[in-house]
């Protein structure tokens, strides 16, 4: 008999995880090495039926008996989740036919009657009993009707070699009770495979032997070999290559060599003259120095192997090894060539692309320990599905392409119906792992705190140092081209805008105004404040005055980011202090949108600041026009502002080069904070205080340190971060954001504080009681946020004080910008002849130690003139 199935057979078992349960018949794994299995499905197993689709969709093929379902959206679903076929009441039909060939009839009994309820795509013929008198006829009318495909299943306690028999003559596939199956040598009241195998397969050898083909996991073929009943019987038995020699019996392969197999599928092909095994090979199969006997792997599982030897062997802060470690680096690589791909136009260019790609994203897969054939089986996972979701862009991907989105259709299907299923499609929780202080040591606990891997300063420098050179040498023309590139605005003929800035730019709803109103005035306040009243001034000795006075920095330049979010507060948190501190030129610099436009709260911002330009650029290249100049865009002294790892390295490594003569605010890196709540704090506020930092990007961090509260309390907390995170737009940001955050349990207040100093984090939220008494022990944090009635975001926002604040644990160093920082401090020295008198013998003995000999006599001259005219004041 001819089929499109692996094997001319189904497997009937029972419910899984039951499968796992058997004592009797084939055990799961010899029923996984069939593939081919089929389930009767009810309501209260379907949940179960779901659960084990979800794992094993691909390990195997399963067929479902759905009459017991009346809802036709949970067929629907098994569908979507890998059922090969349904079989379903014949009154289901109508409602199924969108899913052709995937959808069949089942009927009961022996009746010849019964074939006429075949459709095209096919029957499936339960309870038949071969020893009932209308068996014959039956027989009789299914060879005349040849119905394709035709699935028969017997009664139970069936004499199951008769019954193949039967279904062999009506060119049936047969479905066998797992229960009544063996591997073994002649178990009683069993059914051996290898005898159902040998009695259909077909060989044209004299000795019976099948011609066996064995392939990996690809799919790529290893070698041909024979195989017999016997060597088919204990490789199922025993889940490994065993097949048949034609000169030494049964070859138990890598017996000898250690190039063992593990048996993952056997298949007859669709007249039964071969088999294929599927395997996962140990070392070589060939006895050459190759991987197989048709010669060496290519393509993708060639690559595997060379990713796999060099993860195993790359030396250790070597730039392959980071690959498999650095996390941001590997990230940075996939989307560099996943926009290359994009840009690429001819096909060789293309190719050349997409070849990179699948490089960092295989290198990708192999670090986090999965395989190729992991990505195979969730692509083959995928083809099955019937449920499409809308294919459009996501987010600032969509954003960025000047994507607007579309109006939400409804769906092809509605969702199951069941709670068991929804519940089975819910997606995963969104929860920070815990950590008990009192239970792991200092090491872990320090590793567990450690921010997201940031990029390597050489691989980062790799990437910025050509874009700053260009723009130092090419000025405008580089700009443009960067932003024309990176931001796609390829209408834009300036890189800069000039004030006075049009009003048609900065279209703004009264509320949004408004708000922009109240924090610059609240920003202002704040920072006027932090004035100087006048300059210090003090008398060291009689007659020898030193001063201090302040000015501002003349030209400052303000990054304000674009990217995931755009931050209109940034430029009122750099813009304000400015323009309070009286910097004569301020020019802010941020990403335009994809039309060229910058958005207007930026520009409004800038008007109220009184603002010079605007730099129509972000990243390396903006950081690089502020600090050397262009033809259009005026150097700065100062670049102030936070950005991601590109633009921190571009700061630093512009404030270090003598040629462009400009300072920066501080290092900064991705977005954090750490909360201390006790059991006073309301769960649903620390959640909140929690993903208002973990929403920025996904290498934000977010930290709860948890002060003696029960498993109740901290329940409730991740319960509240879940339901919460869920209701956002940025849901898949904070995943990943989450994905390196962490709770941490202590005792007392005194811990939770000396854990917070170590880990000097940006924002610190203190949602504890007396909160305002724990401020004396702070004494690392950029800012902090004191009780359950101060959230971080009115620190970025509106409440007054700076937002630009250091992170990734310089706060043990820096402080954040303030007005200080838009200033520079002169000091002065006022000297009497007394004074000169009073000071001049210690200074010119210093000098004499350190052998500077004409600062010694920059002092001795004036005394001796003092000495020889009688210097009198």
């Amino acid at each position: 008999m001819e089929t499109i199935l692996p094997l001319p057979f189904l497997v009937s078992v029972s419910v899984p995880p039951g499968l796992n349960d058997i004592k009797e018949g084939l055990s799961r794994d010899e029923v996984s090495c069939l593939g081919c299995v089929f389930f009767e499905v009810k309501p209260q197993t379907l949940e179960k039926i779901l659960r084990f689709l979800k794992r094993h969709n691909v390990e195997f093929e399963p067929y479902f008996d759905v009459t017991a379902l009346e809802s036709i959206d949970d067929i629907i679903t098994l569908l979507d989740a890998g059922a090969r076929k349904v079989f379903v009441k014949t009154e289901q039909l109508a409602d199924l036919s969108a899913y052709g060939s995937r959808v069949a009839p089942v009927v009961t009994g022996s009746s010849a009657a019964l074939l006429s309820s075949a459709t095209e795509s096919g029957l499936l013929l339960s309870d038949f009993d071969q020893t009932a008198s209308e068996a014959a006829q039956f027989v009789e009318e299914a060879k005349n009707k040849k119905i394709t495909p035709f699935f028969i299943k017997p009664v139970a306690g069936a004499d199951l070699e008769q019954f193949i028999q039967v279904a062999a003559k009506v060119n049936a596939i047969p479905i066998l009770p797992s229960t009544g199956l063996t591997t073994k040598k002649d178990e009683a009241g069993k059914l051996a495979i290898s005898t159902i195998l040998s009695s259909v397969w077909k060989s044209d050898r004299p000795d019976g032997l099948l011609p066996t083909v064995v392939v990996d996991e690809h799919d790529t073929a290893l070698g041909l070999v024979y195989s017999s009943a016997e060597s088919v019987n204990e490789a199922l038995r025993t889940q490994t290559g065993v097949y048949q020699s034609r000169k030494r019996g049964l070859w138990y392969k890598g017996a000898t060599s250690g190039d063992t197999q593990e048996l993952v599928r056997i298949s007859l092909d669709c007249d039964n003259d071969a088999l294929k095994f599927v395997v996962k090979q140990k070392g070589r199969f060939c006895h050459l120095d190759q991987s197989g006997c048709f010669g060496q792997v290519k393509g993708l599982p060639k690559l595997e192997q060379t990713l796999i030897s060099r993860k195993q062997s790359a030396p250790e802060g070597s730039y392959t090894a980071r690959l498999f470690s650095d996390e941001k680096l590997v990230r940075a690589k996939i989307m560099e060539e996943a926009e290359e791909l994009c840009t690429a136009q001819t096909p060789q260019e293309i190719a050349f692309e997409a070849a990179d790609l699948f490089y960092f994203a295989l290198t990708r897969a192999v670090a986090a320990g999965v395989t190729l054939a992991d990505i195979e089986k969730s692509l083959d996972a995928k083809s099955w599905k019937v449920k499409r979701r809308t294919g459009d862009a996501k987010g600032k991907w969509a954003e960025k392409e000047g994507i607007k989105p579309a109006a939400s259709a409804p769906a092809a299907t509605s969702a199951p119906v069941t709670k068991e299923a929804a519940q089975e499609t819910a997606p995963e929780k969104i929860t920070m792992r815990r950590f008990d202080a009192s239970k792991v040591s200092t090491e872990e606990l320090d590793a567990a705190l450690k921010r997201p891997a940031q990029k390597s300063s050489d691989a980062i420098y790799k990437i910025i140092v050509p874009i700053i050179e260009d723009v130092r040498k090419n000025g405008d023309k580089a700009v443009l081209s960067y932003t024309h590139k990176f931001e796609k605005a390829t209408s834009l003929t300036s890189p800069v805008l000039k004030a006075p800035f049009p009003k048609e730019l900065m279209q703004l709803p009264e509320e949004t105004i408004a708000a922009i109103d109240v924090s610059f005035e609240n920003i202002r306040k704040f920072h006027a404040a932090q004035k100087e009243e006048k300059p210090l001034q003090v008398e060291t000795m009689p007659g020898v005055v030193c001063s201090r006075f302040s000015r501002p920095i003349e030209a400052v330049g303000c990054y304000i980011p674009g990217g995931t979010a755009v931050l209109p507060s940034t430029a009122l948190m750099l813009g304000v202090p400015a323009m309070v501190a009286g910097c004569k030129k301020i020019v802010f610099a941020s990403p335009p949108r994809a039309d060229g436009t910058i958005t207007p709260e930026i520009v409004y911002v800038a008007h109220k600041v009184g603002a010079e330009s605007i730099v129509l650029a972000g990243g390396a290249q903006a950081v690089a026009a502020m600090a050397y100049g262009t033809e259009s865009i005026t150097k700065v002294d100062k670049i102030l502002g936070p950005g991601n790892q590109f633009v921190t390295a571009a700061k630093m490594f512009v404030s270090n080069d003598t040629n462009a003569a400009v300072g920066i605010d501080m290092p900064a890196g991705p977005s954090e904070v750490l909360v201390i709540a006790d059991k006073d704090a309301n769960p649903a506020f620390v959640a909140s205080d929690l993903l208002s930092q973990a929403e920025h990007g996904v290498d934000s961090q977010v930290i709860l340190i948890a002060i003696d509260l029960d498993e109740e309390h901290l329940q409730a907390i991740e319960n509240e971060l879940h339901r919460q995170a869920m209701e956002l737009p940025r849901v898949q940001i904070v995943r990943g954001s989450i994905a390196h955050s962490i709770t941490v349990q202590v005792k007392t207040v005194e811990e939770a504080m000396e854990l917070s100093n170590k880990y000097a984090p940006e924002h610190l939220i203190l949602q504890i009681k007396d909160a305002e008494k724990v401020v004396d022990l702070v004494m690392n944090a950029g800012s902090v946020f004191i009780g359950a009635w101060t959230p971080e975001s009115v620190g970025d926002y509106s409440a007054g004080v700076n937002h630009s604040l250091p992170t990734y644990g310089f706060a043990k160093q820096y402080s954040g910008v303030n007005l200080a920082s838009f200033v520079k401090h002169i000091t002065s020295s006022n000297l009497t002849a007394e004074g000169l008198k009073n000071v001049g013998q210690a200074v010119m003995q210093l000098a004499k130690v350190e052998e500077l000999e004409a600062h010694r006599r920059a002092v001795s001259i004036r005394l001796e003139h003092m000495s020889k005219s009688n210097w009198k004041e």
